[in-house]
């Protein structure tokens, strides 16, 4: 079993049911990990992610061992039949295996480049760990995607609802760098599984994310329009997918503030972490009492320890079904 996207959430209800349920006591399950190795690999820089997955391990009673491959490990090859006498020190199929014989499970973090869209779409990084390597994977963001962060929105979510069929917006706000669309590209496949969600994405003219992933979800050019009666605003940049990996918009109308919170259903507030203060969000919202950033990072941890235990539980029932079938073949 590997977590590398939302699509492995076969059913997002009830997940989101049992991370609450680990949330309540988180060391439960403490003898799971006994004698078992998580090793996080990190080709960029993590705060939020790195110690809620670390504290999920340790919660499971995982060692955990983290390595931070770009600035420590060889620059590796990813290419099959490459002739290796330029940068690349190390061939991803030789890495791969051999973190895998220390490894019970390798979670990666690795971010889009932002300059070719069909290399970033084809996640070389997690697609060559994906192939090559012999222990499950754990997507802890990629070029594409964040399904540890998504999954924690939608754990968030549910524990700060106070209707049925809640109105949820995903707004663009400008940055003065470009971002990759791998959060709001899970938060829109997460939605998409939310049938008891109204859901609108909002953003200018020309930042369409990837069409093959926002598909038919509601996208509406005006982003007061969108807030009205929204119970749930979700800020977070991305660059332009079209013209890819450029800023061609840093309007600061966009810019999150109390006067559009205004014309939401007393809403609340989300950001996955890092903001820009008064930039994405202005002080007077991401400080208010409707926000709820600092709920959705801690909600990181128990995500993260739901993954990790299902595939622990997974990798012990299939180590438990073939010792049954060797012993059946003798």
């Amino acid at each position: 079993m590997n977590y590398t996207a939302i699509k492995d959430i076969d059913s997002l209800e009830t997940w989101v049911k049992q991370a609450l349920k680990i949330k309540k006591n988180p060391l439960k399950n403490k003898k799971l990990g006994k004698n078992k190795t998580l090793v996080m690999l990190f080709f960029n820089s993590s705060l939020r992610t790195r110690l809620s997955t670390q504290k999920a391990a340790i919660n499971l009673g995982m060692n955990v061992m983290v390595m931070n491959f770009g600035s420590e490990g060889w620059t590796l090859e990813y290419e099959d039949g490459a002739i290796m006498n330029q940068g690349a020190s190390e061939h991803i199929k030789e890495a791969a295996a051999v973190v895998s014989q220390y490894a019970d499970i390798i979670a990666i973090r690795a971010f889009a480049g932002l300059v070719d869209k069909e290399k970033d779409n084809a996640e070389t990084v997690m697609a060559g760990f994906l192939k090559h390597a012999t222990v499950p994977i754990v997507n802890m963001e990629s070029c594409t995607g964040h399904p540890l962060q998504s999954l924690a929105d939608a754990i968030t979510m549910e524990e700060h609802k106070t209707k049925h069929k809640p109105k949820v917006v995903l707004t663009w706000a400008p940055h003065p760098r470009a971002l990759p669309q791998a959060v709001p590209n899970s938060f829109v496949e997460m939605m998409q599984k939310q049938e008891e969600m109204d859901f609108v994405i909002t953003h200018p003219e020309g930042y369409e994310l990837n069409p093959e992933i926002t598909k038919d979800s509601k996208i509406e050019y005006d982003q007061n329009k969108a807030f009205e009666n929204a119970d749930f605003i979700y800020a977070k940049n991305w660059s332009n997918y079209k013209q890819y990996g450029q800023i061609t918009n840093s309007d600061p109308n966009w810019t999150v503030t109390a006067e559009k919170m205004a014309l939401t259903n007393n809403a609340k507030f989300m950001h996955c972490l890092p903001v820009r203060r008064n930039v994405i969000v202005t002080d007077e919202v991401i400080d208010s009492e409707n926000s709820i950033v600092i709920q959705q990072a801690n909600n990181r941890t128990y995500a993260a320890q739901l993954v990790l235990q299902k595939i622990l539980k997974n990798s012990s029932a299939s180590l438990e079904k073939s010792k049954s079938k060797a012993k059946k073949d003798k």
